[in-house]
């Protein structure tokens, strides 16, 4: 059973406890408890749109990726998702999806099908959109859509973003992004880098009129049947909203005291910054990652597995040739890993 969630609300506090309470509760064990109707045997898709926001990566260290002046003068909401990935900027005239169904047999993260479906549904409208590294749209060589997944026991949820009629200038300013993401496509500034859909659409429209067409172009493609959320589902939103969602701790993280930063841009993988604290005798005694790279598992469980350990290549060699790292950060090897931390 296909459903498509009807939801009109425009706060995105409320909008990302939204896609974690269909994710968390469309499940056997929480079926009853939880929801009315919620089931993890269907599959959930939805378009939102967001008031002003910057949406942070699960990973990333928000104050780094944000221009803190201009987002407080502007009164831009910032929002952690549970997803890996980059920051984004949300406003009404960017489009926003979701997707939450079965993972592979592997759990592994896989952008293509998800992203094909999306490519398909703007050559409907006349856009000639590629399918661009490991997680973008783009169009005429510009991105227009990007995307992030998170994977847990079984389920993905997959969302992304359509900027169909954004405010591109206010985009560039709320987004401090690194110079060495820029310089490795080869462009300066992030405003050169993205374009809106709507200048390419072969028939101009609102973006609201674009939303309920590209919702006819999905109900065309799958069997779905719209799914209201019942008063008390949203009491339960809300509820989520408010115990995380809402919280500075969620959207900002706390500060992690350190001695030791390593930072680099990983191909396929993406930025990953390492702050470790060594105390006394070389002990590990705090570590943190960050970044913009994807993983099924919290980095914080890498952490508490490091922490103890003396900061020495052949003694962390050792602590992780028995775990998986690809399981915390997308397309990393042992080697680089290492090398990361101590080149």
């Amino acid at each position: 059973m296909n459903f498509y969630i009807n939801n009109s609300c425009t706060d995105p506090y409320f909008n990302l406890a939204l896609e974690q309470f269909i994710f968390d509760f469309s499940g056997p064990a929480s079926f009853n408890e939880h929801s009315d109707k919620l089931n993890r045997g269907y599959n959930y898709f939805m378009l939102w749109r967001n008031s002003n926001s910057v949406i942070v990566g699960k990973n990333q260290n928000t104050i780094a990726e944000i221009d803190s002046i201009f987002v407080k003068s502007n009164n831009i909401n910032v929002v952690r998702r549970l997803s890996g990935g980059g920051a984004v900027y949300h406003d009404l005239g960017n489009l926003n999806f979701t997707f939450i169904t079965d993972a592979d047999k592997k759990n592994t993260i896989d952008f293509s099908s998800f992203c094909k479906l999306i490519q398909k549904a703007l050559f409907s409208f006349g856009v000639s959109a590629e399918i661009s590294g490991r997680n973008d749209l783009t169009v005429e060589g510009k991105k227009v859509s990007g995307n992030a997944q998170y994977i847990k026991k079984g389920r993905v949820m997959h969302h992304g973003t359509l900027l169909y009629d954004c405010d591109l200038d206010m985009l560039s300013g709320a987004l401090n992004v690194k110079d060495d993401k820029l310089q490795s496509k080869g462009i300066k500034s992030v405003r050169s880098r993205v374009a809106n859909i709507r200048p390419f659409m072969k028939e101009d429209m609102p973006v609201e009129v674009f939303s309920a067409e590209l919702k006819n172009f999905l109900f065309s493609e799958f069997n779905m049947s719209e799914y209201l959320l019942s008063k008390d589902e949203i009491n339960k939103i809300e509820k989520l909203k408010e115990d995380v969602y809402s919280k500075r701790s969620w959207n900002y993280g706390s500060s992690v005291p350190y001695n030791i930063r390593k930072k680099r841009r990983i191909e396929g993988c993406g930025n990953i910054e390492i702050l470790i604290d060594v105390g006394k005798e070389g002990i590990i005694d705090n570590i943190a990652f960050f970044g913009d790279f994807f993983g099924n598992d919290d980095p914080a469980m890498l952490a508490e597995m490091l922490k103890g350990h003396h900061f020495e290549y052949g003694e962390l060699a050792q602590v992780i040739k028995d775990i998986n790292l690809m399981n915390f950060f997308h397309d990393i090897t042992e080697a680089l890993f290492l090398s990361l931390l101590f080149e």
